[in-house]
């Protein structure tokens, strides 16, 4: 019964943190498919990290 209490609250905390991702910030939207459009300055950002971060 313990190992369902751990396992169901380890269910409900986010693994990852989105706030830094180019789609949080939405400047708009595709009308028909509903498609989030990043701002440019977001789309920059996420390239900067990406070209920090690679191997």
């Amino acid at each position: 019964m313990a190992e369902n209490r751990w396992l169901k609250r380890f269910l409900q905390t986010p693994i990852e943190k989105h706030d830094s991702a180019p789609w949080a910030n939405i400047e708009k939207t595709k009308p028909v498919s509903n498609v989030a459009i990043p701002s440019e300055e977001e789309v920059n950002n996420a390239k900067q990290w990406v070209d920090m971060n690679q191997k």
